[in-house]
C-alpha cells in the first residue's frame, strides 16, 4: 500500500475504531501470546520510551512531524476518560513518529495543560521523551488501556492495512498527570518485531 503524504492537516485527532480493548487490569496482567505477541506486547504494555524503542528498532534516530497543535479549551475532545485529569484549560497535540529516513512507525496525540505545556515542549519539533529527557524530568508512564481497530487515515499515513494496535497512557510528575498520550503503531514494525501474534506464524 502506498503512503499518503497530502493528509489534510486534523481538526480531530485518530482513534481506532475498536475491534477490541483491553483495560487497565488487561494491561497489568498481559494478553495471552496467541492474541499479541510477546515482542509487541514490551513495546505496548512496557512502560519504557517509544521513541527510544522505535530507534533501537530501526537503527535511525525517531523524528517527529508535528501536524496538530491545537487549543481545545475545557473540551474533552472524544478523548480516553483520564484527560479528566488533565488540569484545563487544555491544548492538543498531533504527529507522526518516523525514521529520519521518512518511514512512519507511529502516530500519537497527546492533550496538555496549555498553561505549561512550553515549560516542558520547548522544543515542539522534538519527541516528548526527548524534550522531557533534556529537562531531566522524573516521569512515570501509567498505561491504561490497548486498542485493537481500524482507521482509514492512519491506513494512508502508514501506507499499511488495518487493524492496527493502540495504546493510552498518562504521564505522572511529581505526583501529578503531566500528559494524556494515545498512540497507534505501523504494522510495518512487524520487520523488526515479527508477527503481532503467534497465531500468524
Amino acid at each position: 500500500m502506498k503512503i499518503d503524504n497530502n493528509i489534510k492537516i486534523p481538526t480531530k485527532w485518530h482513534a481506532l475504531k475498536n475491534i477490541w480493548k483491553g483495560e487497565e487490569e488487561i494491561v497489568r496482567l498481559g494478553l495471552p501470546h496467541q492474541q499479541l505477541a510477546p515482542t509487541w506486547q514490551i513495546l505496548l504494555l512496557g512502560d519504557g520510551s517509544p521513541t527510544r524503542h522505535l530507534q533501537l528498532l530501526t537503527g535511525e534516530p525517531t523524528e517527529v512531524d508535528v501536524i496538530d497543535m491545537s487549543e481545545i479549551g475545557m473540551d474533552d475532545d472524544d478523548a480516553p476518560i483520564q484527560i479528566q485529569k488533565v488540569p484545563q484549560p487544555r491544548l492538543r497535540r498531533q504527529v507522526w513518529l518516523r525514521t529520519a529516513s521518512g518511514q512512519r512507525l507511529a502516530y500519537a496525540a497527546s492533550w496538555w495543560d496549555a498553561t505549561h505545556v512550553d515549560e516542558y515542549l520547548q522544543n515542539r519539533s522534538l519527541p516528548i521523551w526527548e524534550s522531557l529527557s533534556r529537562l531531566h524530568t522524573e516521569l512515570y508512564r501509567d498505561i491504561q488501556g490497548i486498542y485493537y481497530g481500524d482507521n482509514e487515515i492512519l491506513e494512508s499515513a502508514f501506507g499499511e492495512s488495518g487493524p492496527f494496535w493502540g495504546r493510552h497512557y498518562l504521564f505522572w510528575h511529581n505526583r501529578k498527570p503531566l500528559t494524556l498520550i494515545y498512540e497507534v503503531f505501523s504494522p510495518y514494525l512487524r520487520k523488526y518485531l515479527g508477527p503481532t501474534s503467534l497465531s500468524q506464524k
